[in-house]
Order: C-alpha cells, then sequence, then structure tokens
C-alpha cells in the first residue's frame, strides 16, 4: 500500500508539473517588432497578443527613425513574454536639427569653432584661390544661414601665395645700378643717407636692408645705404 501510495503521488506531482509547465508556456507570446511603428499601430500589434504598451515620456533624436515612431523597444522583438506584460517603448523625436550660423568670412579656425559650440558637424571643405576674397576665409557654406541641418560644407578661399625670391648680397657694388635692376622687376628699393668711407667710392652699397640670403617677396621694402 505504501509502495501504490507513492507512486499515486510521483505520478501526480509528475503530471501537474506537466501541466502547470503546459500552462504557463500556452500563455507565452513572442514580442513583435515595433521599431518604426507608430504609437496606435504597435499598441494595436500587442492588444492582439495580450501585451500591453507602455511609453517612456522621454523622446530621444534619431537620424534613421522619424518623429512620432518608436525607435527602440524593451523587450526586444521575438523575446518570449508572458501575456498582460507591459512592453517600454521610446518615441522617436526625428533627427535633431539645428540652426546652420552664418559662417561666411570667418577664417577655417572660427568657423569650426562656432559649428562645435553649435553641435553642428563639418561635412567637406573645398578649396580655390582668388586675390578677390580674404586668405583663409570662408566664401561659401552649404546649407545656407538659418537653415536646418546637422552637416555643413565649406568653400575657403587660400588666398593667393606671393612669390619670394632670395635676396642677393649687393654690398660693394653701385647703389644706383643696382636699384634700377632691383625697380625693373618690381621690387621697392629706397637709397637712405649716405656717409663717408675712406677708399670706397662714392655711391658703393655699404649696407643693406633686407640683407643678403633672406627671402624676398615684390612688397617688401629694401633700403640700400651708399657711401659719399
Amino acid at each position: 500500500m505504501l509502495l501504490l501510495m507513492c507512486a499515486l503521488g510521483g505520478t501526480f506531482l509528475l503530471f501537474f508539473g506537466v501541466a502547470l509547465r503546459v500552462a504557463l508556456r500556452a500563455r507565452e507570446v513572442q514580442v513583435p517588432g515595433l521599431v518604426g511603428k507608430t504609437v496606435n499601430d504597435a499598441s494595436q500589434s500587442l492588444g492582439a497578443l495580450g501585451l500591453t504598451l507602455k511609453i517612456d515620456p522621454a523622446r530621444r533624436s534619431d537620424p534613421r527613425i522619424p518623429a512620432n515612431r518608436i525607435m527602440q523597444q524593451d523587450p526586444p522583438a521575438g523575446v518570449a513574454a508572458r501575456t498582460q506584460r507591459s512592453i517600454r517603448v521610446w518615441v522617436s523625436s526625428g533627427p535633431r536639427t539645428t540652426t546652420v550660423p552664418a559662417l561666411i568670412g570667418q577664417t577655417e579656425r572660427t568657423a569650426q569653432l562656432r559649428m562645435a559650440q553649435d553641435g553642428i558637424e563639418l561635412d567637406s571643405v573645398s578649396e580655390f584661390v582668388s586675390p578677390d576674397y580674404p586668405a583663409d576665409a570662408v566664401v561659401s557654406q552649404d546649407p545656407a544661414p538659418e537653415a536646418k541641418a546637422e552637416r555643413v560644407s565649406l568653400l575657403l578661399n587660400r588666398g593667393e601665395q606671393s612669390t619670394t625670391y632670395v635676396m642677393p648680397d649687393v654690398i660693394g657694388i653701385d647703389g644706383t645700378r643696382v636699384a634700377d635692376a632691383l625697380r625693373a622687376r618690381g621690387f621697392r628699393v629706397t637709397i637712405v643717407g649716405s656717409q663717408p668711407y675712406p677708399g670706397v667710392p662714392a655711391g658703393t652699397v655699404v649696407r643693406q636692408q633686407l640683407q643678403g640670403g633672406f627671402r624676398v617677396a615684390a612688397s617688401d621694402p629694401i633700403s640700400l645705404e651708399v657711401s659719399r
């Protein structure tokens, strides 16, 4: 009798456990994918499965999900959940939009600092060389100021680089001949002051500024001091 009672009890527990497991499984459903759906569509999808929708009050920006659509859910799609469970979702506020500041006329460095302050990314930089605009300045931007965008492209004028030359050493040469030769090549030359130098012919260059070997541009002033 004792063995029979133990056998019956074991059988009861076994079937009870199986029945309980089947009942629990029968109450489980697979969470559907809600990302990209509107709140109404998501609520209907969950309601058909016996689940409820819980919307997080904090909205988040997302460059891929349009505004007023679900961008994230917990638990994720495909997870088994018991009926009547709440599925938490976050609704997208759409791509982040920022008002583009006016950058034309600013230097590249200043424009990048302003963009960083406003949370705008630099998309691309195009360059050209022209004497008609200030060097290293923003000439154009895309999109235009006051537009709503996250990225901006800039057009910069790098400025026309002046040609430089190596200043020759002209000490000991006739000052007038040196000045005429340099002026003929577009340089600004001035003969300044003169003082006697024993043994040195009058009009000979005894000091020069810029000195020989230095880089000089056509716009740089050159002064020559000659003997008398």
